[in-house]
């Protein structure tokens, strides 16, 4: 029987320049996603997934996402006060209980691999989740909670993984398949970035994974990869060299990459149609939009 995973890392040390200027006083991580910030979707999916411990990589300037994970005593009592119970239960969804996060700092901008290693003495020797908030997943089960449950019948380390387009292949970390059974890949290589037309399959590692402990020994041991960065894909290879298994899995959901604008933008207009609240009059005013444009 696998040991549980109960412990995340999530990686928020970038400075989202791709968002400028709205990023220069707002960390990425708290913009939001029609109503609720990027980093509320990551919880709420590590959470689904039996989460209890939560490991922030942050720098400087993430004041705003601490305290966003902070109880406002103020308005809970202001919306208590007023009879707003249904504002109040959201607003106490996004509260942490006391010592169920941990912020790291990442002093320098080396990579993936190296902001995950940076949380080392608070993984110890068990295994562990990494979520990338950038990438939103939707779904009818979340996808780190499908992945945990693949994970106790398989072990070792596991990543997500979704078809990409071979011209977007050079943009990912690309799995080389040795075999496939159901949702679960069987993986003997990965290559970080390959150049165009020499990807060995087009499964593309996404910002989901559950990693052992060994994972951190060859973060340890790294040297600098694709980008001049420490890879965290080039510590999982390292694993399946020294013969433990590795899986990639094709997870079951539609992935946001909200890290870019066309992502986010797309990722609004697709949450905001699932939403009952806001689905008719979103709807119809993206027809009348359509309808305007195409007259033109």
């Amino acid at each position: 029987m696998q040991r549980k995973v109960t412990k995340a890392v999530f990686p928020v040390a970038g400075m989202g320049t791709r968002f400028l200027p709205a990023t220069k006083s707002v960390p990425k991580e708290i913009m939001t996603l029609v109503d609720r910030p990027l980093i509320q979707y990551a919880i709420d999916e590590a959470r689904a997934a039996g989460i209890t411990d939560f490991i922030f990589v942050t720098s400087r300037g993430k004041s705003a996402l601490e305290d966003y994970f902070d109880t406002s005593s103020e308005l809970e009592t202001s919306l208590r006060n007023k009879g707003k119970d249904d504002l109040l239960e959201v607003l106490q969804q996004t509260n942490m209980p006391s010592g169920a996060i941990a912020y790291i700092r990442q002093h320098q901008a080396l990579g993936l691999g190296h902001a995950v290693w940076c949380a080392r003495r608070l993984i110890g020797d068990e295994p562990f989740a990494v979520m990338l908030p950038d990438d939103v997943i939707s779904g009818k089960k979340p996808c780190l909670q499908q992945m945990v449950e693949a994970y106790e019948e398989t072990g070792g380390s596991m990543v997500a993984a979704m078809e990409v387009p071979d011209e977007k292949a050079s943009a990912y970390g690309i799995l080389d398949v040795d075999s496939e059974d159901g949702a679960k890949i069987r993986v003997k290589g990965m290559v970080e970035k390959p150049e165009a037309g020499t990807a060995p399959s087009n499964l593309a590692v996404i910002g989901r994974y559950i990693l052992t402990p060994s994972v951190l020994e060859n973060i340890n041991r790294a040297k600098s990869g694709a980008g001049g960065e420490i890879q965290l894909t080039d510590a999982i290879s390292d694993e399946i060299r020294a013969g433990r298994n590795v899986f990639g899995y094709r997870f079951d959901g539609k992935r946001f990459d909200c890290g870019s604008k066309a992502g986010f933008l797309q990722a609004t207009v697709a949450f905001g149609l699932d939403r009952e609240d806001l689905r008719d009059e979103f709807s119809h005013y993206l027809e009348d939009l359509m309808a305007l444009r195409n007259a033109e």
